[in-house]
């Protein structure tokens, strides 16, 4: 009877532990999901006046070529006062310079790397040969060179280049290295739109990031599966950015240069604006929005009318991008954040209106496609297979039109970028995309559980032995071997075998 008293207290202390320790459990998870929500709407400063990236042109050769130099180096950048940060950047400290062309140019890149570590230059948006493209293929070591040379075969547009190697792109853009690349055309050129580069034209490169003590944090916090989420904002390598502006219509050319953030932009007073441009150039007619969605890698130009004196502030939103309960607090989809404000002159230069007609779409439109191939995004792999460099995952026929069916299969924010190929998106869930995907892209979102169909055409120039990608754009994903790899070929040919992996 003296073991009574003994295993009471044993039972109740089990008791205790059974009640106890869900509660501990649920309140620790119930605390690390009521601090995941982040938010600077409101309460930014706005005490920085906004950097402009350097406008590069380049120069003429002798045979009309147009020449850039493009160094990537490390370097140290005072983001803060008196708190300097190690960074990398192009030809500078962080970022890089907005390289510019015109269609029917042919252009050089000399790029030298000065980093410690091997990385490469991918032009992303950009239509040119797989061997030029800037790929995991195109690796330049560490002290080399690389020069690609291509001949610009597209529409204006806002582009962008950032490194891509394999299993480190994350880390290497969000050192900061990153920059624009802005494509003219004869059509564009003969539009009444704001034009003149940092003055009514304003390149807006957004990235979000943390600091620990004077050093970047680059760690992934608990559940963020998305990858790097950051909890201050970066525009054009300046926090808590302003922008005078003297003209009554100013252009926003917008970047999401994240890793993994998605962003809602909007103006804190719901002003309107008039959406004149997608990844791959100019919409057929200006759209009227009050907001635009963009996810990793994706670009909006936007047109948004000022009145003399006044204030506004391009703000990040709650997303409305059909995560669930989980994803939306832990992916980014609860947080707001303070962008970029804009402060209008006293008194502002008229602006002629926006033409009623921009430019024709110069994507297909999937009626004369060859075939449909299906992919399904995971975080395992793409259509559950990861990442292989020695692997060739599709062949295409130079000249052939096809369809991609791109489907959200894990429930997690995904999105698809494919290199070389401009797009139409054809519907989301079987029904007609909404306004912001009806230009032409090169990246879109893909919403968990949902699915996108899309038509591009495969204009070449044919390599059967060097591949172009298609991945996620969620840089970690794309680390973790959310990617494959394509080729396209003539008529009749077949793939062959990557560079750097024959036998």
């Amino acid at each position: 009877m003296a073991s009574v008293p003994w295993l009471r207290r044993l039972l109740l202390g089990v008791a205790l532990l059974v009640v106890l320790v869900p509660a501990l459990i649920g309140g620790c998870v119930t605390w690390v999901y009521t601090g995941a929500a982040i938010s600077t709407a409101g309460s930014t400063d706005f005490r920085n006046e906004l950097a402009i990236p350097p406008l590069a042109e380049g120069a003429l050769d002798p045979d009309g070529t147009r020449i850039f130099d493009l160094e990537m180096r490390t370097g140290r950048k005072e983001f803060r006062p008196a708190q300097t940060t190690e960074t990398w950047g192009f030809n500078g400290d962080y970022l890089g310079p907005t390289l510019r062309a015109r269609r029917g140019e042919r252009v050089e890149v000399r790029v030298r790397n000065a980093l410690p570590e091997a990385s490469t230059v991918h032009w992303h948006g950009m239509h040119l040969p797989a061997a030029m493209d800037g790929g995991p293929h195109q690796t330049v070591a560490a002290g080399a060179s690389w020069t690609p040379r291509w001949t610009i075969d597209q529409p204006a547009a806002t582009l962008w280049y950032h490194p891509h190697p394999h299993g480190a792109t994350e880390q290497h853009v969000r050192r900061g290295l990153a920059g624009m690349f802005l494509l003219d055309d004869e059509n564009a050129e003969s539009l009444s739109l704001p034009a003149e580069y940092g003055v009514d034209d304003l390149p807006v490169i957004v990235q979000d990031v943390k600091f620990t003590g004077s050093g970047f944090d680059n760690a992934h916090r608990i559940f963020r599966n998305a990858g790097f989420l950051g909890e201050q904002i970066l525009v054009n390598g300046t926090l808590a950015p302003y922008r005078e502006v003297g003209a009554e219509l100013v252009r926003l050319r917008l970047l999401n240069a994240s890793t993994a953030r998605i962003y809602n932009f909007a103006f804190a007073d719901e002003r309107t604006f008039a959406l004149i441009g997608t990844d791959g150039g100019l919409v057929p007619r200006p759209l009227t929005l009050d907001r635009v969605q963009l996810s990793p890698g994706e670009r909006a130009e936007i047109v948004v009318r000022m009145r003399a004196g006044e204030r506004t502030v391009l703000r990040s939103n709650p997303l409305e991008a059909g995560l669930d309960f989980w994803n939306q607090r832990f992916s980014g989809g609860d947080d707001r954040f303070d962008i970029l404000e804009l402060r209008a002159a006293a008194a502002l230069r008229p602006s002629p209106p926006l033409p009623a007609a921009l430019a024709a779409l110069s994507v297909p439109d999937g009626a004369q496609a060859a075939r449909e191939r299906h992919f399904d995004l995971n975080l395992a792999g793409i259509n559950n297979v990861p990442m292989a460099m020695d692997r060739i995952d599709l062949t295409v026929t130079r000249g052939s039109t096809e369809i991609w069916v791109v489907r959200n299969a894990d429930g997690m924010p995904h999105n698809f970028h494919v290199h070389d190929a401009q797009f139409r998106v054809l519907s989301v869930n079987g029904g007609p995309p909404p306004a912001p995907l009806t230009g032409a892209k090169d990246t879109v979102f893909v919403a968990p559980d949902s699915t996108v169909r899309l038509a591009l055409r495969f204009d070449g120039p044919a390599d059967p032995d060097t591949p172009y990608m298609y991945h996620c754009h969620l840089l970690w994903h794309e680390d973790q071997g959310m990617m494959g790899q394509f080729v396209v070929v003539e008529p009749g040919q077949t793939a062959g075998t990557p560079p750097g992996h024959g036998h």
